[in-house]
């Protein structure tokens, strides 16, 4: 049994270790984790105190996989509900659907009365002003009428304010894999914009025959090379996690997808864990037997050429 997470997981691996502990699944672990950094403030990449899209307003992602047999539930672009992560779990378990989005997503969290919560913090909001009036060049109330919000997103967009989200990745004692991921979703962007975390195959993926995978960091390169689903087929056709996790970050220089930042994270079902990332890093790993998460160095691979950042 083990989960991994990206560092900014480090809330919630107790809470992961826990469920395993008291001989849950792997999905109970990996939900319970991404809960616990789903109401930490200070991420603004997660939950309460994400970074807002360009009209302040917070838009959450989130999906999560059975890798016992490939059940999936998401949700976009879910305002005013505390655990994005969860109301994902609950459309994998009670509807004949997989995916919701905006209003959709919004009333099915209240019909199974999920938590409500006022996500925009006082920091963020502050954050998001001070970058509107700064790049952007325009005060909040023009924005409703705006008639270019794509220029002034393109004004507004930072790389280094881009990605964040949490992963989890969980085996269970059953030998039943699950892979999970919560996000604001990057700072600043075009409203209703989705990115790679509540995208099956993209942003997370699990099958007990191969393996799982999450990604954090621009998604739109994740969308368009199907990461999470390249290394656990890779993994089910024999490659080893390291081996798996570099030829899907080879997979990344794709032309015009800018910087192109991911980390990934890679679980087989033997309980082998990696972690890759196109800048140096970290992740953790925490086991029922481990008091405290172990920090690991993440397999540095280079950004694609020619890439490009925000200013």
């Amino acid at each position: 049994m083990i989960v991994v997470s990206g560092v900014t997981g480090r809330l919630g691996m107790k809470a992961a270790r826990d469920a395993l502990r008291a001989g849950g699944s792997a999905l109970d672990a990996v939900e319970a984790g991404i809960r616990q950094v789903e109401l930490n403030a200070q991420d603004h990449s997660v939950g309460l105190g994400g970074y807002p899209n360009i009209l302040g307003e917070v838009q959450l992602d989130a999906g999560i996989m059975d890798g016992s047999n490939r059940a999936v539930g998401a949700v976009a672009a879910l305002r005013g509900f505390a655990h994005p992560i969860s109301v994902a779990r609950q459309v994998m378990i009670r509807l004949p659907h997989v995916f919701l989005v905006g209003a959709g997503a919004e009333r099915f969290a209240a019909e199974i009365a999920a938590e409500r919560s006022d996500l925009l913090t006082p920091e963020a909001k502050q954050a998001w002003l001070d970058r509107l009036n700064q790049y952007a060049g325009v005060r909040p109330e023009e924005l409703p009428t705006h008639p270019d919000l794509v220029t002034l997103v393109w004004r507004a967009l930072n790389e280094r304010q881009r990605g964040g989200t949490i992963d989890f990745l969980a085996l269970d004692a059953a030998g039943n894999l699950c892979a999970g991921v919560s996000t604001s979703g990057c700072a600043w962007k075009y409203p209703g914009r989705v990115g790679d975390s509540p995208i099956c195959g993209a942003g997370y993926y699990a099958d007990n025959r191969g393996g799982a995978a999450a990604c954090t960091g621009v998604g739109e390169v994740a969308i368009r090379a199907g990461t999470a689903r390249t290394v656990s087929l890779l993994l089910q056709l024999g490659y080893s996690v390291a081996e798996a996790g570099a030829r899907a970050m080879q997979d990344l220089a794709l032309p015009g997808a800018g910087r192109g930042s991911i980390d990934l994270l890679v679980l087989d079902p033997q309980g082998h864990a990696a972690g890759f990332a196109t800048d140096p890093g970290q992740f953790l790993v925490i086991t029922p037997e481990m008091d405290e998460p172990e920090e690991r160095e993440r397999v540095t691979v280079s950004a694609p050429p020619n890439s490009r950042e925000y200013e």
